[in-house]
């Protein structure tokens, strides 16, 4: 039975200029590993594999908010969950605030795949750029989420490590803080829902999985294609959402800036 992780991570920097807009989700075969063998030969291909999906609706299902340099005369209504992608690459849109990440991990074959460690590395941080553009929030109601772990991160760390913490569910309810390791085979996957968090930057970020199985041990790196993820904070700036009650069949609405701290998730 798959388990649901959830890693709250503050970004506390920014990057340059985007390197294009993002994918639908990044893909990979796990390799390379950290351990690689001698010079001249391949190393052998890691156990797991991994995908990640970087435009998802957030930890609830709510929805989340992104920061398109466009009048809301500009911009289209908020896509069908499975067009977000799609929508944000036509808008060059960037993720606003907390940034919801889905990670699906299993490995090759029967064998036990032990996933140690979760480390963020912040690859490029700046100070937000003023004229950046306007916060357009995608959430529509909130759809039932799944039950996440809790995670802490500590971005001054040279190399920061995902510390677990105690939460609970939408209900309120309290969940216990499970840390890693976690198993992983073919037929037993593990989900992690990953919530970085900026208020203060815009972030160039990926993450390092650590793993080890029958005496090997690696490092697979989870990002978007090659490219890091990236996040921007939406401090300061104005939010719209998409009313179709009141302004049918639909249009941008300003959201109160007493309001904006409570769009996405």
């Amino acid at each position: 039975m798959a388990l649901a992780a959830s890693l709250v991570a503050a970004l506390l920097g920014l990057s340059a200029s985007a390197a294009g807009p993002p994918s639908v989700s990044a893909t990979r075969d796990g390799n390379p590993e950290r351990n690689r063998a001698s010079v001249g030969t391949a190393p052998p291909m890691a156990p797991l594999t991994w995908t990640a999906n970087f435009h998802t609706l957030g930890l609830t299902g709510c929805g989340e908010d992104y920061v398109v340099a466009r009048s809301p005369r500009q911009v289209p209504p908020p896509p069908h969950p499975e067009d977000i992608a799609g929508w944000v690459a036509s808008q060059r849109a960037v993720h606003g605030g907390t940034t919801g990440l889905r990670i699906t991990v299993q490995g090759r074959g029967s064998a036990a795949v032990v996933l140690e460690a979760l480390y963020v590395r912040v690859v490029n941080r700046a100070a937000p750029a003023a004229g950046r553009g306007i916060v357009y929030s995608l959430s529509s109601g909130c759809g039932a989420g799944i039950i996440p772990r809790f995670f802490s991160v500590d971005l001054d760390a040279h190399q920061p490590l995902a510390r677990s913490m105690p939460g609970d569910n939408a209900a309120g309810t309290p969940l216990p803080a499970i840390d890693f390791p976690y198993r992983v085979s073919l037929q037993e996957p593990e989900v992690l829902v990953v919530s970085a968090l900026t208020e203060s930057c815009t972030c160039d970020w990926y993450l390092d999985l650590d793993w080890s199985s029958q005496g090997r041990t690696g490092t697979v790196r989870i990002d978007d294609h090659g490219r890091p993820f990236r996040s921007t904070s939406t401090r300061g700036l104005p939010g719209y959402r998409y009313d179709r009650i009141y302004h049918h069949p639909g249009r941008w609405v300003p959201i109160p800036a007493a309001n904006m701290a409570g769009t996405g998730d």
